[in-house]
């Protein structure tokens, strides 16, 4: 399998949740002339605006934005169709004289991006209906065990409730007759070739101290409930064709509202529910940044991070600029 052709020169910033994403890269877009890659899965989605902390209109028309709003909720999104079109985006941002900056949380992009990841089936809404049925038959913890034993490595990495990755798994498996975990490995001869991602810089805004952005993801979801997100997922609610096990509905907040307005839980607990669940995601997506070696770690949460972040930019465009000498 040949690996693609390296991409122009861009800058990557990945952070856990509430880490201030947000604000570094707008402060890059202003010292620098560049468009904004969303790296988000829930970004992708029309009318998932509040509960996700999609950027305000002021904000997006500050500095072109790329991969927000790209899907309606029915639809999916995968890891594959965001490395498409991120690369597709990044040659032609580079071909207009701009600085690429790929920006968001969902690492599962990032590595997909930065590694490659081989070619795996399509989605297929006949197995999956049939995963689904099964599910409502035996549940999810039997599926998993059933994925235990056909593909053991992603099985351990998953929750034996955690029924959208187990369909994923098993769908990938009963069509292709390989476990997932068989496309999330390069083959040999792609590790030794240049990496597909080409020159790039990786930047990671990173809590010292955890309390700090528990803080962070709490104050950020009590401005998410004054804005109306329940409201929001009411408005989502209302349409017919959309369910609770969709991805879309399955982003953290908006599973544990759905729930509550579903009567499932009580509205007094869900946003406890909805910050737990937001804290265990910082927590995969900070297991993830480690595993990649080749990050610039920022402390978010200590002195003044955007001025750090825009001095290892600065290092990093220096760096490129040198090599093409």
């Amino acid at each position: 399998m040949a690996a693609p052709e390296p991409l122009p020169f861009h800058l990557c910033l990945a952070g856990p949740t509430a880490s201030g994403k947000t604000a570094a890269a707008l402060a890059i877009a202003q010292a620098h002339p560049c468009e904004i890659i969303s790296v988000d899965s829930a970004l992708v989605y029309r009318g998932m605006d509040i509960g996700t902390a999609k950027p305000p209109a002021a904000e997006l028309a500050q500095v072109p934005h790329h991969l927000i709003d790209i899907r309606d909720p029915l639809q999916a999104y995968s890891a594959a169709e965001f490395v498409l079109d991120a690369r597709a985006l990044i040659h032609a941002i580079s071909a207009r004289g701009k600085l690429a900056l790929l920006v968001g949380g969902t690492m599962l992009y990032f590595k997909a991006l930065l590694e490659g990841m081989d070619e795996m089936p399509s989605a297929n809404p006949e197995v999956r209906a049939a995963i689904e049925q099964e599910a409502a038959q035996i549940g999810w913890p039997a599926l998993h065990a059933q994925l235990a034993q056909v593909d053991p490595a992603t099985a351990a990495r998953l929750a034996p409730a955690d029924s959208q990755r187990i369909q994923r798994a098993l769908e990938v498996y009963r069509i292709s007759g390989q476990p997932l975990s068989h496309f999330h490995r390069r083959q040999e001869a792609v590790n030794q070739q240049p990496p597909a991602a080409g020159p790039m810089a990786l930047i990671s805004l990173e809590p010292v101290e955890r309390s700090w952005l528990h803080e962070r993801i709490a104050q950020r979801l009590d401005s998410m409930l004054a804005l109306g997100f329940l409201d929001e997922v009411r408005a989502l609610k209302a349409r017919p064709d959309l369910h609770a096990n969709l991805p879309s509905m399955r982003c953290v907040g908006y599973r544990q509202a759905w729930e509550a307005l579903d009567g499932h839980i009580p509205m007094t607990e869900w946003r406890d529910r909805a910050i737990y669940a937001t804290r265990q995601l910082a927590k995969r997506q900070i297991t993830w940044l480690r595993s990649m070696p080749q990050r610039q770690v920022i402390a978010c949460d200590q002195g003044d991070a955007v001025g750090a972040v825009l001095q290892h930019v600065e290092a990093a465009l220096r760096a490129a600029q040198q090599a093409t000498k």
